[in-house]
């Protein structure tokens, strides 16, 4: 199937109500927000997250989002999803878009882990024979033993995590949205959810994925996006972007 994602000069503005306008001014004016915000209606502030934001993907492109917290990566995700709606600009979407933006999203504490993977696998718009044919394999994947039969009020946080990467990596998606899934587990299962996350990204029509690591973007995407309080400082191949992120956060540091 036909995969694509074009994005055409989106903007985001998020009014914050209920705060007094000088003390929300304050905080975000330390976060370096000053020019991204606004006084609104009715006393609330608007603060844009997004601005003026263009790209286009197809199939086979892989695009690693980069930038400092606050950036407005998770907000561009959000956009993608659907979730938000933009101020300004146009998404366009053709494919099945799944987003894995909160990967604990849909876990029932008073549930199995074996119910789980049966109940978050229907969330995310799975089959329910291929969530049966898969059961077996996620359960593996998340190395929790028996625990898989016990309710998951019982699971350690590391536990929720794994079987909830697990069963988030089960998906099958034309255009999969990816927001720092990789937080999972000891070094040894992170090493083996990267493995996981390449090759359901080789199986999805495109990609986009916000990540803090430089070397997991520079090898899983084709593509980045350098974003710097809501706007685009650079676009294009994965290995010249991250390389100028870097540069300009060592210099920074440096300073």
């Amino acid at each position: 199937m036909m995969s694509e994602l074009q994005v055409s000069r989106i903007t985001v503005d998020l009014p914050v109500f209920e705060v007094q306008g000088r003390s929300l001014r304050k905080r975000v004016a330390a976060l370096g927000r000053r020019s991204t915000m606004a006084e609104g209606a009715e006393g609330a502030i608007i603060v844009r997250a997004l601005n003026d934001v263009s790209f286009q993907l197809e199939r086979g492109d892989r695009l690693g989002l980069i930038g400092q917290n606050g950036a407005g990566k998770s907000t561009l995700l959000r956009v993608l999803a659907g979730i938000y709606r933009p101020t300004k600009g146009v998404v366009c979407r053709t494919g099945k878009t799944v987003p894995l933006l909160d990967i604990t999203l849909g876990l029932d504490e008073h549930s199995t882990g074996r119910q789980n993977i049966r109940l978050r696998g229907l969330f995310l718009g799975m089959d329910p024979e291929l969530i049966k044919d898969r059961e077996e394999e996620i359960a593996a994947f998340a190395e929790i033993g028996d625990y898989i039969d016990m309710p998951v009020r019982t699971y350690s946080t590391g536990m929720r995590m794994r079987l909830a990467f697990s069963i988030s990596m089960a998906v099958q998606a034309d255009i999969l949205l990816l927001d720092e899934v990789l937080g999972v587990g000891d070094s040894a299962f992170q090493e083996k959810a990267k493995a996981r996350l390449r090759e359901v990204a080789a199986e999805s029509g495109i990609v986009v994925i916000a990540l803090h690591s430089s070397p997991v973007i520079m090898e899983m995407c084709n593509k980045a996006l350098w974003l710097d309080h809501g706007n685009v400082r650079m676009l294009g191949g994965a290995h010249e972007v991250v390389r100028a992120y870097d540069d300009f956060m060592h210099g920074r540091a440096a300073a």
